[in-house]
């Protein structure tokens, strides 16, 4: 029926029951084998292709042998023929007088087919080779040769050649020499049956080869699937033993190399746990006494407005603390944000605000400052607290009296002061997260600055470093890219 003067809709054409049935065993066929194990798909593959290879190789073999005995076998029986035929004292009527064997090899019969299709043999008609159409052609010379397989009454197999026996005046004839096969038949049969035992147990040899193959193949598989257990069942981060260095061995020591990481990262976790708690314990505990004495004292006259006054001081300073704390671990967890807005800075300025807020956070300490203006793209309230960070630092290990030196040149920003200094086996790891060293467990801080200075620095594309000052104490250097080499899109 038409609508709108468009064509009817046609339905679809029902597929073929072929094609479905070909289809549902494709199906059928794909999830028996996806059922199957990988140690016994790739066993049974092994073992396909060597199937086919045995098989073809050995249809080859016999196939080529077949062609080269009938080959020699014509080549005799031919040769033959022709040489009764050249013998000067041999007549053809009489030739086929003769016994078997006696020009020929065993097995033989001869005849002489006139151009009527008469045979002559002196044969009874069980003993005369085949006669058919191209003997009889030859004979009428309508063909020059003739050479065939027939069978005969009895269903014996004869290979038959005819050729022309004309000898002066008498009529044309044809000479048929014909030999039984069966000598090369039991040959190609005994050779057959040596290429299927050969051959069944070639692939019964790469069954077990494909099977053993398989499993030693897949060794490493098998173990890295068993560790994987484990480790989700006990949490036990046991490695397993690399062997060789293949692309099997490549992935066992990628799987060490995770355990390796997670291991680190629970040792982070627990530090961090263990840190975050010696912080946590001394403000909170200060924090609930001097509450408990304020809310002791409320209504009261035994406190006074001095003391009153110094107990919400220290109050604030704990809670400031503590949310420098938290701080921290909320910055740490940014490490997974690649992308952010960032717009073009001056770095000068950033690191000028800084500087005024360390020198208020460490009033003892002098700030040597000289800054040059350096242009970096970027997110400015994580540059300021990487900055800021790196200062704090300098003025917590600097002594009353002390200075720090600050310098920013072509993007190197240096900051010295005259602690300490840091340990040499401690020099690899300060910018690891949760990182403290023994000296500094019981000073304030959780461990976490410098780990935030380096993720900033990586995040704008710089990097930091750390190092013993000319003069003594630390000296950590934070380099950034100007703003014209960086790709804008690459933050």
């Amino acid at each position: 029926m038409r609508q709108n003067g468009l064509p009817p809709e046609k339905s679809p054409a029902p597929e073929p029951g072929h094609r479905r049935h070909r289809r549902a065993a494709g199906q059928i066929v794909q999830r028996t084998w996806g059922r199957l194990t990988l140690r016994v798909r790739v066993a049974a593959f092994i073992s396909l292709v060597v199937g086919l290879t045995v098989a073809i190789t050995s249809l080859a073999v016999w196939l080529t042998a077949r062609v080269q005995y009938y080959d020699n076998f014509d080549d005799t029986l031919v040769g033959r023929a022709r040489a009764l035929l050249q013998t000067p004292a041999a007549d053809p009527t009489q030739v086929v007088r003769f016994p078997e064997g006696t020009f020929a090899a065993a097995g033989t019969r001869l005849a002489i087919v006139y151009a009527d299709g008469t045979p002559f043999s002196s044969k009874g008609p069980d003993d005369q080779p085949p006669v058919g159409q191209p003997e009889i052609a030859v004979a009428l010379g309508a063909s020059d040769f003739s050479l065939r397989t027939a069978r005969t009454i009895d269903g014996e197999q004869f290979r038959v050649v005819a050729i022309p026996s004309e000898r002066g005046s008498e009529p044309r004839t044809a000479f048929v020499l014909a030999q039984t096969t069966k000598d090369i038949d039991r040959t190609l049969r005994s050779l057959a049956t040596a290429l299927l035992v050969i051959g069944g147990v070639g692939i019964g040899l790469a069954a077990y080869a494909g099977v053993y193959v398989a499993r030693q193949g897949l060794r490493p598989v098998s173990q890295l699937t068993e560790a994987a257990e484990h480790v989700a069942r006990t949490g036990d981060l046991r490695r397993i033993e690399i062997h060789g260095n293949d692309e099997l061995a490549r992935l066992g020591t990628s799987f060490n190399e995770m355990l390796t990481a997670v291991e680190r990262s629970r040792e982070l976790q627990r530090r961090l746990v263990g840190d975050a708690g010696h912080e946590l314990r001394t403000p909170l505990t200060s924090l609930r006494t001097n509450l408990d004495l304020l809310a002791q004292a409320e209504g009261r006259a035994g406190l006074s407005d001095q003391d009153r006054s110094e107990l919400l001081d220290d109050v604030r300073a704990q809670v400031e603390e503590l949310t420098g704390l938290v701080g921290d671990l909320v910055e740490l967890s940014r490490d997974d944000v690649d992308r952010f807005e960032g717009r073009e800075l001056d770095m000068a300025e950033i690191l000028g605000t800084a500087v005024e807020r360390a020198r208020r956070r460490a009033p003892t300490v002098d700030f040597d400052v000289t800054l040059r203006p350096w242009t970096v793209f970027g997110d400015a309230r994580a540059l300021e607290r990487a900055v800021l960070n790196l200062l704090d630092n300098a003025g917590k290990w600097s002594p009353p009296g002390g200075t720090v030196t600050v310098r920013l040149t072509d993007g190197v920003i240096t900051v010295a002061d005259q602690g300490p200094g840091i340990a040499e086996g401690d020099l690899p790891f300060i910018f690891d997260r949760f990182y403290r060293a023994e000296e500094s467990r019981n000073m304030p801080g959780s461990g976490l600055g410098l780990a935030i200075v380096r993720q900033a620095a990586e995040r704008h594309g710089g990097s930091v470093t750390a190092d013993k000052a000319p003069g003594g104490g630390a000296l950590l250097t934070l380099r950034l890219p100007h703003s014209s080499s960086v790709t804008h899109t690459e933050l």
